[in-house]
């Protein structure tokens, strides 16, 4: 027993130490990156306005705006946890970001879960039909249907049934100024939801489907596969507790990469549904310049990142024993 724990301490303590250094690296390109972007906010705050500003009043506001801290400061702010305040929305970065985060996490969490149930479960079911016209038919359109892009689908989805036969709202997360008990608003969160969601699972469920059916393939081939049929074993229970199982592993990867993506995966389609998730946030940053919002989101992402990867590492000695490290 203590021989194990002494023996797996090097490797967590390495693991403890690489994340700690990557970081301090991402805290450092949040600092530095963002202010590598052509123009400021003073030049986007005042470019589109009818005022005009001297040169004395340009000076006067870009150093007050733009003002260099330092990176030492910077991180020393970030230990306070105090993210600074927004120059275009005259608030606290914090309460903008956790007041966009919710959403986010509501469309990109059920779409992902959503798109990797039905993918994995339709996944196992035609791979265990091999060679069968549905296997055939399913792979040829799951396909034709990953290589559709994002975009393509959220515009076609917001031209017919919202703009065309108008069944549901063209934007936004809920109905603005009503006022509506809890389960009517539950409802009306789920009314609103329903078509960026559906464009998400409609580009995610493809890949999910094509990597759990490839995958189940691969393990239906596997010796231990023939001893459980030999053994007369239900059916159900050798394409579940003994394939798909092992199937699960590369999905669960594809999972949390699609998760460590969470922002700028839902860039897009919030934009195209004027969604107000941390996508539509860091393209208001951005767009108005508003470096310290940037900072933020581009860090706290990064982060994600991180946390999500920490997070496969023990999903997958969880998922299959079999995985082992070399020390």
């Amino acid at each position: 027993m203590i021989d194990s724990i002494n023996h797996c301490t090097p490797r967590w303590l390495g693991m403890a130490v690489a994340f700690g250094l990557a970081a301090l690296i991402m805290i450092y390109l949040s600092y530095s990156l963002p202010r590598l972007l052509p123009g400021d906010f003073v030049i986007s705050m005042y470019s589109s306005s009818q005022v005009t500003l001297t040169s004395e009043q340009e000076t006067e506001l870009r150093d007050y705006y733009m003002e260099d801290p330092g990176f030492f400061k910077y991180a020393l702010r970030l230990a306070h946890l105090d993210w600074g305040y927004s120059y275009a929305f005259l608030m606290p970065v914090s309460a903008l970001f956790f007041s966009a985060l919710p959403w986010t996490l509501l469309l990109l969490g059920t779409a992902h879960i959503l798109s990797m149930f039905i993918g994995f479960v339709s996944g196992v079911e035609v791979a265990w039909r091999r060679d069968s016209w549905l296997e055939k038919g399913m792979v040829s359109t799951m396909t034709i249907l990953e290589g559709v892009p994002e975009i393509s689908t959220g515009v076609v989805l917001l031209v017919l049934f919202a703009l065309h036969l108008e069944w549901f709202p063209a934007s936004g997360a809920t109905t603005a100024y009503a006022e509506l008990s809890f389960w009517t608003k539950l409802i009306d969160i789920g009314y609103h939801l329903a078509l960026p969601l559906l464009t998400l699972i409609l580009a995610y469920f493809p890949g999910n489907f094509l990597l759990a059916r490839n995958s189940m393939v691969m393990v239906i081939k596997k010796p231990y596969i023939m001893t459980a049929k030999a053994k007369g074993l239900p059916d159900r229970r050798i394409r579940y507790a003994h394939a798909a199982r092992n199937a699960l592993l590369p999905l669960v990867t594809r999972f949390g990469l699609r998760l460590a993506f969470i922002i700028t995966g839902a860039l897009v389609v919030e934009r195209i549904f004027s969604y107000p998730g941390l996508g539509t946030l860091l393209f208001n940053a951005i767009k108005a310049r508003d470096l310290p919002l940037i900072q933020s989101v581009v860090l706290v992402s990064s982060l994600m990142v991180l946390a999500i990867i920490l997070c496969l590492e023990i999903i997958y000695r969880i998922i299959d024993p079999r995985v082992v490290y070399e020390h």
